[in-house]
């Protein structure tokens, strides 16, 4: 059964988010060469219980840390550690919150300082396709409206689209049911409607779209090893379009990309 949700559900999700994104556009002020991923985490776990939050991928089927922080070959899951962030290199920081019974759940990707046009061109798509994704959101659509446009995108910009991880549901748990494939599934899917709350999260890739998952049994990296880049909202499907739930409170927001 996927979950409708009320608008005083979704007030408190959009709390949930806000913390979440405030704790990322903080996390993405720090990233500097020399510094190591898991000090990226342990500010990012300061701040989530500092707003009243819990980390909510602490512990989530054994997970060790708060934040998961992917660099260049590592598409998700990357475990805070002692890797440093070098320049040209591109961050991926993923935060997830627990917050007064509901999730919260973003991500994005930035480079560390200046980088390479193929990098940039990478983010920049990634962050597209979340954006066209997200006006996909609507209600009447079908699921697979919002994986087909973001593998639209990322094939005209000559990049890949991973298989082996999708967007989810979200709310009263953290992963919820209907699943929301990053490409074009070959059938309508679920209709959306309004209310339903949702998790649009592009792993966009420099070459194949395969992955592999290491010996850690977490982290996931590219199997060419080229770099990646993953952008992610969580969302309310509405007539118009989806609204962001995690949006900070700054101008910068991702995902809001024009066509």
């Amino acid at each position: 059964m996927i979950a409708i949700r009320t608008e005083q559900e979704i007030e408190v999700l959009r709390q949930a988010n806000r913390i979440v994104a405030e704790v990322l556009v903080a996390l993405v002020g720090m990233i500097a060469p020399g510094v190591k991923t898991r000090d990226l985490d342990a500010a990012a776990e300061e701040m989530l219980r500092e707003r009243g939050a819990r980390p909510a991928f602490k512990g989530y089927r054994g997970y060790p840390a708060a934040t998961c922080i992917s660099i260049d070959e590592v598409v998700v899951h990357g475990i805070p550690g002692d890797r440093e962030v070098r320049p040209g290199q591109i961050v991926s920081i993923d935060v997830g919150s627990h917050y007064m019974g509901y999730y919260g759940d973003a991500a994005v990707s930035v480079a560390c300082g200046q980088t390479d046009a193929r990098r940039r061109r990478l983010l920049e798509t990634a962050d597209l396709a979340l954006s066209r994704a997200i006006r996909a959101a609507r209600a009447g659509n079908h699921v697979n409206d919002i994986g087909r446009v973001i593998e639209q995108t990322c094939r005209e910009a000559h990049f890949s689209v991973v298989r082996a991880f999708v967007g989810h549901g979200i709310g009263e748990s953290m992963h919820e049911e209907l699943q929301v494939p990053n490409f074009d599934a070959g059938s309508p899917g679920p209709r959306l409607k309004e209310g339903m709350v949702i998790a649009i999260e592009p792993m966009v890739n420099m070459g194949t779209h395969r992955v592999k998952v290491l010996e850690d049994g977490w982290t996931a990296v590219t199997a060419d090893g080229k770099p990646s880049a993953h952008f992610e909202h969580s969302v309310v499907v509405r007539e118009g379009g989806g609204e962001i739930l995690s949006v900070p409170d700054s101008e910068w927001v991702w995902g809001r990309r024009e066509n």
